[in-house]
């Protein structure tokens, strides 16, 4: 049976949100009246982002199995939350949205946008509601079957894995000698503002090498990343004019080319 959507309900959030998501209200087989307010409360200390790496969220009453098919999403409770604004939600859920039975049918879904990009979803725990007046959907009966407890659904993540930063060490290993589909380069040296040297010498030292005989595979690297600057620099425009163009055999020379 096709989820039943209703309005969007009130909606208030309080406080301060300070982590990765782990539902906290409603408790685990709790019971809430229909045509009352739903409080929702989470917390950290739930695996996936942090708080810091989340914009808005969305919370919707479900009902059904733990599995991503057997979920029907019943009443949309916001589609605008912020997790700047706080840590706590409610909602009034009509007595009509569904029916009494089964027994801790219902759960709480969030799904909250990731600032690197994605979605990550959270169920809270499952509850029971009271003096409902609707019919529970078909397709949420059946899939109550299968389920035992109070867990709800495992969480999705579904976000932008942001590359980890790696350690300064690194860097220092020489590049040729590095494996993996991510190499490290050291970062890019500073020019100095005169010349001083007499002698060019390399900045690294020289590595061995062999000689192809036959057509090599593929290289197996991907990315390279090279070490942010520690240092800043400030560019200045050269006043100086340009030369003047040769006038003289040279210039002469050099026309015979134009074309």
């Amino acid at each position: 049976m096709a989820p039943v959507w209703l309005p969007l309900a009130a909606f208030v959030a309080l406080t301060n949100l300070v982590g990765a998501i782990e539902f906290t209200s409603p408790k685990a087989g709790a019971s809430v009246a229909g045509g009352s307010a739903l409080e929702i409360e989470w917390k950290d200390g739930g695996d996936g982002p942090t708080a810091a790496e989340l914009t808005t969220y969305q919370l919707f009453l479900c009902a059904g199995g733990n599995e991503p098919d057997t979920i029907t999403q019943l009443y949309t409770i916001t589609t605008a939350g912020t997790f700047g604004a706080g840590n706590k939600a409610q909602g009034v859920i009509p007595a009509g949205t569904a029916g009494d039975t089964p027994e801790n049918a219902y759960f709480v879904k969030m799904e909250a946008t990731a600032q690197a990009g994605g979605t990550y979803t959270v169920f809270s725990s499952r509850f029971s509601m009271t003096d409902m007046t609707g019919t529970m959907p078909a397709a949420v009966t059946e899939a109550m079957k299968d389920v035992d407890g109070t867990d709800g659904p495992a969480a999705i993540d579904g976000t932008t894995q942001a590359a980890a930063d790696p350690a300064a060490d690194e860097y220092d290993v020489d590049y040729t000698m590095q494996t993996g589909l991510t190499r490290y380069a050291p970062m890019q040296p500073l020019p100095p503002t005169k010349i001083t040297k007499k002698t060019a010498t390399p900045l690294h030292p020289t590595s061995a090498f062999t000689i192809a005989t036959t057509h090599l595979k593929p290289p197996k690297q991907q990315t390279t990343v090279t070490q942010s600057r520690s240092y800043s620099f400030t560019s200045v425009e050269n006043t100086v004019a340009a030369a003047s163009h040769a006038t003289d055999d040279m210039a002469k020379f050099l026309n015979r080319w134009r074309d």
